[in-house]
């Protein structure tokens, strides 16, 4: 077009949201995960007739890299390009011990036995952290802190077409996919959860509606919405059998049968985007790993007074332990 400006100078419009965090694509490139972001929208047809020079694109990167997802509008202080200071109001001090993940427990959860009940104390609360693992131990820790009896739901667990039985059972209650609860899903009378599956969206069943156990028996969980239009509705939620929508680590198709939901003290940085977090907490004992996971995690809560964040710090980097590496 005979301009220097990315596009050409033409007006583009883009169906994915880069200021929020891109699809997972396991193992997939810079490139693969823009792709299948672009997909998403009926405009991609025409968008990816456009063909860019390599010099077109070093410089639409660049474009990206300083206008879009820099955390604190661009002004936060880095560290070697990639790492970004953190106020001192916000952190944590991190320490190979449990103690700074109590203190940030604390600080999001704060009189948890007084106010277990309270539908509006559990709904403006949570910790963020990047991955299940982290996130699931988390959940262990809090459920066990929660007042109350605990009762454990044990799923279903099977392989289709196979008929030899040659997976052990033991081996498939272990595996825990993407998207599906855990096999031994331990919950108590008015803890929270989060709903891995659009059950009933026109009554606010819907995938990542957050809810408080009220009563549970064996066949059903008696539940109430705590955000949302339909905010301090009851309902039921059935056991349902479930599938990984794919993973390709998995050399077999694998079916659970379980109630749909997982603990929603902590839950991961993506399934969190879209929802506002009054009192927020992060928690990121190994760096962010996509691009736009820091951006939505500190974009979560309302002020910087209720937001807190524990981050395992590179000391090569930064001596004073508080910084965190943003990827754009």
């Amino acid at each position: 077009m005979g301009s220097a400006l990315p596009f050409g100078g033409k007006v583009v419009v883009f169906g994915g949201d880069f200021r929020q965090v891109l699809p997972v694509v396991p193992r997939g490139t810079r490139a693969q995960i823009t792709d299948a972001t672009l997909q998403r929208s009926y405009l991609w047809d025409k968008i990816r007739k456009i063909r860019l020079t390599r010099n077109m694109r070093a410089q639409t990167d660049q474009w990206f890299s300083e206008y879009l997802l820099r955390i604190g509008n661009g002004t936060e202080e880095t560290i070697g390009g990639d790492y970004v200071r953190l106020p001192d109001d916000i952190v944590i001090p991190f320490t190979p011990t449990d103690e700074p993940v109590n203190k940030l427990i604390e600080d999001v959860f704060p009189s948890l036995n007084e106010n277990a009940t309270s539908g509006p104390y559990m709904s403006a609360r949570a910790i963020l952290s990047t991955k299940n693992d982290h996130v699931d131990n988390l959940n262990k820790k809090m459920i066990d802190r929660f007042p109350g009896q605990a009762k454990v739901y044990y799923s279903f667990d099977s392989v289709e077409d196979d008929a030899r039985n040659n997976y052990p059972l033991d081996y498939l209650n272990s595996l825990t996919p993407n998207g599906l609860p855990p096999h031994d899903l331990k919950l108590k009378i008015n803890c929270p959860v989060i709903l891995l599956r659009n059950l009933d969206p026109h009554n606010g069943l819907c995938n990542g509606t957050r809810l408080m156990i009220r009563a549970f028996s064996d066949n059903a969980i008696d539940a109430e919405i705590v955000g949302g239009q339909h905010a301090a509705n009851r309902v039921f939620i059935p056991r349902i059998p479930l599938s990984p929508s794919e993973d390709i680590s998995l050399p077999f198709k694998f079916k659970r049968k379980q109630f749909p939901v997982r603990l929603s003290f902590a839950m991961t940085i993506n399934k969190a985007q879209g929802q506002t977090i009054p009192t927020v907490g992060i928690y990121l004992p190994e760096p962010v790993f996509s691009h736009g996971q820091l951006y939505v995690a500190l974009s979560r809560g309302v002020s910087r007074q209720t937001t807190r964040i524990l981050a395992k710090p590179n000391i090569d980097i930064d001596p004073t332990g508080k910084s965190t590496k943003n990827i754009v």
